[in-house]
């Protein structure tokens, strides 16, 4: 086996961001999935939305399970702490590392199989109990490392390659990240680095459960005429319901805009979303409208893609939990065994 490795050397004319580093520190290995593969698009967008917003490799935590969508941490932000789970775990594992260091920033990536099949129950409390991540699910309707089953997320009546009818259900992730109390919600399509890269800056500064999921088209077994994953239906059927900008800056005036004019929304690490609204039905401070739009859509044969919704006074499970701000990781016997005279009053307590 042939083993190829990015060279080490960099040109030094590379463009660098505040914080010195250039797009290609924010690389990993070279992909092995197939070539035009949606999966590696979206590694793409990930390199680019970080290296704007001069966040620094070492301070992210990527984690993921198995699939081809969990191998992409391999190819993006090598410099940065990863964990590769088993199958359908990745949320419990990001909850568990999150509490113990509050001060990564944690990047959940899985797949359709992943987090709507043996993932499911992962999935759904993640989203419930507000762990502060970015969660990215890379949704192809197939099972592609096991040669194209559909996975859960397939629409009923898409066709596989071999022209096989799908007569379940899909399994709505962005439903379900609506309704279970995700405070960041949104679909991307991995043909459109316009909307996915602001889309990926805005869930990372978020400040909580922050949700994306991204149509990425499977060329070796999901990208078929019959197919409602393929890049050709998705640009067909993709319906914008917002043309996002993320500034990461601060003091902006806040105000109820008129159809076509920008809305920004103050995020809790002091950047500000700006969203144009091009549907004046839709709000995306409204979680009902956004499950409403989503599902009227769908059922007309269209795919929303953009910023479906976005709380922006969301708190995450360390408030919730009322943790101390120091690291628990960097807590010492001292505090974490204060004696007997201390458990003895928590137990007076209970009582």
């Amino acid at each position: 086996m042939t083993y190829i490795a990015k060279p080490r050397l960099h040109h030094p004319t590379l463009a660098k961001n505040s914080v010195g580093y250039t797009r290609r520190d924010y690389e990993g290995k070279i992909s092995t999935l197939c070539a035009g593969c949606g999966h590696d698009s979206i590694s793409a967008a990930i390199i680019q939305a970080c290296w704007q917003l001069d966040i620094e490799p070492h301070r992210v935590a990527k984690l993921s399970g198995i699939g081809c969508s969990s191998k992409t941490p391999d190819y993006f932000l090598g410099a940065s702490h990863g964990f590769n789970t088993v199958h359908g775990r990745m949320p419990s594992v990001l909850t568990g590392a999150n509490l113990a260091n509050r001060e990564l920033l944690y990047l959940g990536v899985s797949g359709d199989g992943d987090s709507a099949s043996i993932g499911l129950g992962q999935f759904a409390h993640a989203m419930r109990r507000g762990v502060r991540m970015v969660y990215i699910v890379e949704n192809n309707g197939v099972y592609g490392l096991t040669k194209g089953q559909f996975s859960a997320t397939a629409d009923r009546g898409s066709k596989s390659k071999k022209g096989a009818v799908n007569n379940d259900s899909p399994v709505d992730l962005v439903g379900m990240a609506l309704q279970l109390g995700a405070t960041y919600v949104a679909r991307g399509f991995s043909g459109d680095k316009g909307q996915l890269v602001p889309l990926i800056e805005g869930a990372i500064r978020h400040g909580g459960a922050a949700f994306i999921d991204v149509i990425s088209p499977c060329v070796a077994f999901n990208n078929h005429a019959g197919s409602t994953r393929s890049y050709d239906y998705v640009r067909e059927h993709n319906e914008a319901v917002s043309r996002v900008d993320f500034i990461a800056l601060a003091d902006e005036v806040v105000a109820e805009p008129v159809p076509g004019e920008v809305l920004e929304l103050p995020q809790p690490d002091g950047s500000v979303m700006r969203l144009r609204k091009l549907d004046p039905s839709h709000d995306p401070r409204d979680r009902r409208a956004a499950m409403n739009h989503a599902q009227a859509l769908y059922e007309s044969g269209e795919i929303a893609t953009g910023l479906l919704y976005v709380d922006p006074n969301a708190s995450d499970l360390h408030a919730a939990l009322e943790t101390v701000h120091r690291p628990l990781n960097g807590l010492g016997e001292a505090e974490l065994c204060p004696g007997a005279a201390a458990l003895e009053k928590i137990n007076a307590g209970l009582r």
